[in-house]
């Protein structure tokens, strides 16, 4: 095992971590967003009025986004685990 592998395995690991992580967060934040404007102007602050919204938000980029994020994971996993023989051996 060299060390340009690992730094190879690492770097794709990272990679592939923002991929699947980008669109939950980025939705995240915008309704976040979009809610704290809501609130600024309302003067209503309530936590709830924060949570829930995003929460429903998440539960539906993983309803939409989550099949692909699974199947980039196994493929990363699968990829992992077949170089084994070419790094022991």
């Amino acid at each position: 095992m060299t060390p340009q592998f690992v730094l190879t395995v690492g770097h794709d690991a990272l990679m592939l971590l923002l991929m699947i992580a980008m669109p939950v967060l980025g939705v995240v934040m915008a309704v976040g967003l979009l809610v704290s404007i809501f609130q600024a102007v309302t003067q209503i602050h309530e936590a709830t009025l924060a949570f829930v919204p995003k929460l429903v938000a998440a539960v539906a980029v993983f309803v939409f986004a989550g099949p692909w994020m699974v199947s980039t994971l196994v493929d990363f996993i699968r990829r992992t685990i077949e170089s084994i023989p070419s790094v022991v051996g």
